[in-house]
């Protein structure tokens, strides 16, 4: 049976009140798999950049040229994991980390998926022309709240936050949840908040299609 996207993104929007669209997120495994009419972005951008740009109205997908985030790309399953962040040494040099050990020991633990990724494409959740991976959204935290009670309605008995302030909108918000098959919160990361301009009172959080339509009716049974 296929889903209703607009009707799906109509109730997230009016039972959370959004500012913006849910994002429809799809990691394509080949060229071949490209939905027809989706259009190839011509921009470079981060993953997170291009969240927000669907979260705005536009829908697109990219390949890895478009990529300008390494460790985005690489959580994705575009490339394979730069050296330099993988091991650490990058956030090291940055002054974020004690120890490129210690670096290196939560770089390794940053969900990726296990499949090699063609492209990346990105919608508007009510005018998707694929079929989504994860949906996206973009919250404060009262609409993380309605979202974590909603989780624990049926689904789940607990939520789970796993970050690191590292690879915020793609290893947590998009790798993660569809790895896992469960919903992830997370704070952001520098990037995303200094390049995609998440706000200062955004969270994020990760919600694998699987689960979205009880996740949506739940949300409305509890408004």
């Amino acid at each position: 049976m296929s889903l209703d996207y607009a009707a799906l993104s109509d109730k997230l929007t009016s039972v959370l009140a959004l500012k913006g669209s849910p994002v429809a997120v799809k990691l394509i495994r080949t060229e071949s798999n490209i939905p027809e009419g989706l259009n190839h972005t011509n921009e470079v951008l981060r993953h997170c950049e291009m969240v927000q740009k669907a979260r705005g109205g536009s829908k697109f997908y990219a390949t890895v040229e478009q990529h300008a985030c390494k460790g985005g790309a690489g959580m994705l399953g575009m490339i394979e994991i730069p050296e330099n962040i993988k091991s650490g040494e990058f956030y090291y040099k940055l002054g974020r980390f004690s120890s490129v050990e210690h670096a290196g020991e939560t770089m390794q633990a940053v969900p990726g998926v296990d499949f090699k990724t063609y492209a990346t494409a990105y919608a508007p959740l009510g005018e998707t022309p694929f079929e989504p991976d994860v949906v996206v959204l973009v919250v404060n935290p009262r609409q993380a709240m309605m979202i974590a009670q909603a989780n624990v309605y049926e689904l789940h008995s607990r939520n789970t936050a796993d970050f690191s302030g590292i690879q915020s909108l793609c290893g947590d918000a998009v790798a993660a949840p569809l790895m896992r098959d469960s919903i992830n919160f997370t704070l952001g990361c520098s990037g995303s908040r200094k390049y995609a301009k998440v706000s200062e009172e955004e969270l994020i959080v990760g919600i694998p299609m699987t689960i979205l339509p009880k996740l949506a009716d739940a949300l409305q049974k509890l408004a």
